[in-house]
């Protein structure tokens, strides 16, 4: 049995929030997240649920209390409701959330809960089916909205909606998805485009500012800041016409929140990434399966990596790449 222990890094950052990517693959295309023509990873070179539930195990013994579930799309993954189940029995984990495109909830929704999913995190770009379908390149908005309305019936603790506004693309839409989340009594994200991987179109171009949007809510909505936190970057306004609901700001570019990072992700192939923008990884994989690498050593060897995670992601307005892992590979 190994005895509790914490993750810090070099910057006095204490690490309690894993995101696990369960897959590359997904049944959407998303025109920020990668190509129109995507090669997936092989499945064997794919972790086994069996796999991730070892490093689940390790994870929350070194203090990780939140662990979230990405891909690509979690809920393409075989045996997903074993894993979310085995995950959520672990006595330290204090909260296990997923993150999906919508498309698969009215199957999916009742078992995730079953399975000891406490929260959702549900993509929503669009409310418009034929400029969905652009965005997403094969989506059906309906499918999207009928999942999320199973998703209020299965039993979450919250359910909260992301939306990544492009300038050109659907900024028109900002009141829109404000007053859908209002209707729909979930909360909403306002996601800024991060410069990761190669997909079609002009980044920089297209980069709308969580300022610029926060803006656009004021002239409908009286915010009020919060300092209410749920884990992870969001920073939040509560709406003083409507109070029990928030609206969060991932801000990568605008305000970066780099200085309280919390979290480290583990992609679909082993990889442990220290930071979303950089490569500085090791490979659990690999160890995983090694001959005879015992918990202890693979303990070990996640703890030492805690010192490769940098300061910052260094994100800039005018870059168009800074990585070329598309964000499906890398899990959000």
């Amino acid at each position: 049995m190994m005895n509790p222990q914490t993750l810090s890094d070099n910057f006095g950052r204490n690490i309690d929030y894993l995101r696990i990517s369960v897959t590359d693959r997904c049944d959407l295309r998303c025109v920020y997240c990668m190509p129109a023509k995507m090669r997936f990873t092989p499945r064997s070179e794919v972790l086994s649920i069996e796999e991730i539930l070892r490093l689940g195990h390790i994870f929350t013994s070194l203090g990780v209390r939140k662990i979230r579930i990405t891909g690509g799309e979690p809920l393409v993954r075989e045996g997903i409701d074993k894993l979310c189940l085995g995950l959520s029995r672990m006595n330290s984990l204090r909260e296990l959330v997923l993150t999906t495109n919508g498309s698969r909830l009215q199957q999916w929704a009742k078992p995730l809960a079953d399975s000891g999913v406490q929260r959702l995190n549900i993509s929503l770009d669009s409310l418009r089916p034929e400029r969905f379908r652009a965005m997403t390149r094969v989506g059906n908005l309906m499918d999207v909205l009928k999942g999320i309305e199973t998703a209020q019936q299965a039993g979450f603790e919250r359910i909260k909606l992301n939306s990544i506004v492009m300038k050109g693309w659907n900024d028109d839409e900002v009141l829109d998805l404000v007053q859908f989340a209002v209707n729909e009594g979930v909360d909403l994200s306002f996601i800024e485009e991060m410069p990761m991987g190669a997909v079609e179109g002009n980044r920089v171009i297209r980069q709308m500012s969580n300022d610029v949007i926060r803006k656009i809510i004021a002239t409908r909505y009286t915010l009020i800041d919060s300092l209410e936190q749920s884990g992870g970057p969001s920073r939040y306004v509560r709406m003083a016409q409507y109070p029990k609901l928030r609206i969060g700001f991932i801000s990568p570019h605008s305000n970066p929140f780099c200085a309280q990072c919390n979290r480290v992700r583990l992609t679909a192939t082993g990889r442990l990434l220290l930071c979303l923008a950089h490569e500085q990884s090791i490979d659990l994989r690999q160890k995983l399966r090694t001959p005879g690498q015992s918990d202890s050593l693979l303990q070990a060897a996640i703890q030492d990596s805690m010192q490769l995670k940098p300061r910052s992601h260094l994100f800039s307005t005018t870059e168009e790449v800074v990585s070329w892992r598309n964000m499906n590979a890398t899990g959000g």
